[in-house]
């Protein structure tokens, strides 16, 4: 008997459905033992992209505070089948699953499709994942759904380059290399090569041990932690978490206020973040062996 695979992602530039389809592929190659179906999430009012800049800044008290929109529910077909396998895809939007996802997470038909199944994650972001990945953890053990493994595949390009290639592909569409600065994203190599992830994935369900997945998958480069940025996103949550409480709050002044946290986001990237890296590396010789744990821990599927 054939065995049920699901992959469920929401993609606005392509770069992620084009990630999970190539995790896929040796799922896809193999047709007389697994069928393969596709939910692609969508939001009944969707986003724009290219992102006018004001929308996407004006996105982000209900991106961080994870404030649900209502989803297209899927299919009959897709509701009616049992999956041995989900391969789940998603982005980070503020430093959390990007609201498509939550949609989807926070709706009825997530716990009929996720309880009880096995789940591999799958991301491709700037470069800052790992903390939104445990408030996906919460939500996959609140569904009841069994986390296996995870991969996440990011821009490998310095913080600062990807933040300036970043912004122009999101608000212009361009993600081309241009004058200095390089193509945005994940590069066009990694997102090919990720088919190795799927043989991995594809290799351990079929042996019925999927135990040893994650650490497979990072001995093969899955998950890569960079301690730096990961002291980064722990500051950038706690400062979120006060801008996103008081926009909402302030319903009367959110313009002014969405106005003043994008000037903030600014000169925390180019003069607070600096500070941040320059104070990882004094302390590096102080917090090694805490920091070895931390990229242990992160590169796992367990939640504490």
């Amino acid at each position: 008997m054939k065995k049920n695979i699901l992959v469920i992602y929401y993609s606005q530039t392509g770069q992620l459905e084009d990630i999970v389809r190539n995790v896929a592929q040796p799922f896809e190659a193999k047709k007389e033992e697994y069928d393969v179906t596709y939910y692609n999430i969508q939001l009944k009012e969707d986003f724009p992209f290219p992102w006018p800049g004001d929308v996407f800044f004006n996105t982000f008290p209900e991106s961080y505070l994870q404030i649900p929109k209502e989803i297209f529910p899927p299919s009959e077909e897709i509701l009616g089948k049992k999956y041995d396998l989900i391969l789940f895809g998603y982005q980070v939007w503020y430093l959390t699953p990007s609201i498509p996802i939550i949609s989807f997470l926070k709706s009825g038909f997530a716990e009929k499709l996720l309880k009880g199944t096995d789940v591999v994650t799958i991301s491709g972001t700037r470069n800052m994942w790992m903390l939104s990945q445990e408030k996906l953890k919460v939500y996959l053990k609140d569904l009841g759904a069994k986390l296996v493994g995870n991969i996440a595949l990011v821009d490998r390009h310095d913080n600062y380059t990807s933040v300036l290639t970043i912004l122009r592909w999101l608000t212009t569409g361009q993600k081309e290399k241009s004058g200095m600065l390089p193509a945005a994203g994940v590069s066009d190599e990694e997102i090919s090569g990720s088919v190795k992830y799927g043989s991995i994935i594809e290799k351990h369900f079929k042996s019925g041990n999927l135990s040893g997945l994650q650490p497979d998958l990072v001995a093969n480069g899955a998950v890569e932690i960079r301690a730096f940025l990961v002291r980064v996103e722990k500051v950038g949550n706690k400062i979120f978490t006060i801008w996103s409480n008081l926009i909402i709050k302030k319903k009367e002044k959110r313009p002014l206020l969405i106005k003043f946290f994008k000037v903030y986001l600014m000169a925390a990237i180019w003069i607070i973040s600096p500070v941040v890296l320059v104070l990882h590396l004094l302390t590096t010789p102080i917090f090694w062996s805490k920091r070895q744990k931390q990229k242990r821990y992160l590169q796992g599927i367990n939640l504490k």
